[in-house]
């Protein structure tokens, strides 16, 4: 079993994967070695997994056909499905379509 901390009290030598990223570092492998807690008033606690900065590895660097796949992903998320058209910024998960083509139905009824 994983140690568990309350919010802000996790030991020096601890970090999430966002504080390694921002030290340039990746898990690299290792297991989580502990979780920080916060508690939520409605639902349940916030969790977030501690690794080891010691074992933690350089993060890898961006080569070029990373950079062109990445590239695709994100123009292949701004097409939308409705309309078809380039949207000029990702589409929303929760709307599934652009703004204007979810907007489309409101307009029509007013």
């Amino acid at each position: 079993m994983i140690p568990i901390y309350r919010w802000r009290c996790a030991p020096d030598g601890l970090a999430t994967f966002r504080q390694l990223r921002a030290r340039g570092l990746r898990p690299g492998g290792q297991d989580v070695a502990a979780q920080v807690e916060r508690p939520r008033r409605r639902r349940g606690p916030l969790v977030a997994y501690l690794y080891r900065v010691d074992l933690a590895k350089p993060v890898r660097p961006m080569t070029a056909a990373r950079r062109a796949a990445l590239a695709r992903a994100n123009a292949a998320r701004r097409v939308c499905p409705e309309c078809g058209r380039d949207a000029g910024y990702r589409i929303p998960v929760s709307l599934g379509m652009c703004v204007p083509c979810a907007d489309a139905p409101t307009q029509l009824a007013a």
